[in-house]
């Protein structure tokens, strides 16, 4: 049986580097980040767009599950919304595999150093975040609050509850 991992967080709070870390630690793994089926200019978010852009996360990810060489299959983005997970599942043929939902979360003050340190887009990014945190603590997943955690310790937290 395969394992199908979704990591989920607002913006900053580690997802990146701690899927980057489980592809490095887990065996037989892939990795996709949805933010890389996003890579557009202009960035223009559309019915339009969303459609395409949750096919393409779909049909890569079905590719990678219908693969035997991978065991593990990750997949970060934020999810804040259980629809947007919702309209992934749907396009899945995930019927084989473990899946796994994790939301990485941190307090207010460890996001905004965070988000000070890594990214520079418009000045308002940790506000952004911010204000999505709410919502992440609703959702039906499985939180793991990494204020005290390193990347390495976080991703071992997670290949242990596999």
């Amino acid at each position: 049986m395969k394992n199908l991992i979704f990591i989920n967080g607002t913006m900053g709070v580690g997802k990146t580097s701690v899927s980057q870390r489980l592809n490095k630690i887990l065996e037989k793994s892939v990795w996709l980040d949805g933010d890389w089926c996003w890579m557009a200019n202009p960035f223009t978010v559309t019915d339009e767009t969303k459609a395409m852009v949750t096919d393409n996360i779909c049909h890569i990810l079905n590719n990678f599950i219908a693969c035997s060489e991978y065991e593990n299959i990750l997949f970060s983005w934020v999810m804040d919304f259980e629809s947007i997970y919702e309209s992934i599942a749907a396009g899945l043929k995930s019927e084989k595999c473990n899946i796994y939902r994790f939301t990485i979360c941190c307090s207010p003050q460890t996001l905004k150093k965070r988000v000070n340190g890594d990214l520079i887009q418009d000045g308002r990014d940790f506000e952004k975040s911010l204000a999505r945190t709410a919502r992440f603590e609703i959702l039906d997943t499985i939180k793991i609050y990494n204020d005290d955690m390193t990347v390495r310790q976080t991703a071992e937290y997670i290949k242990n509850l596999l």
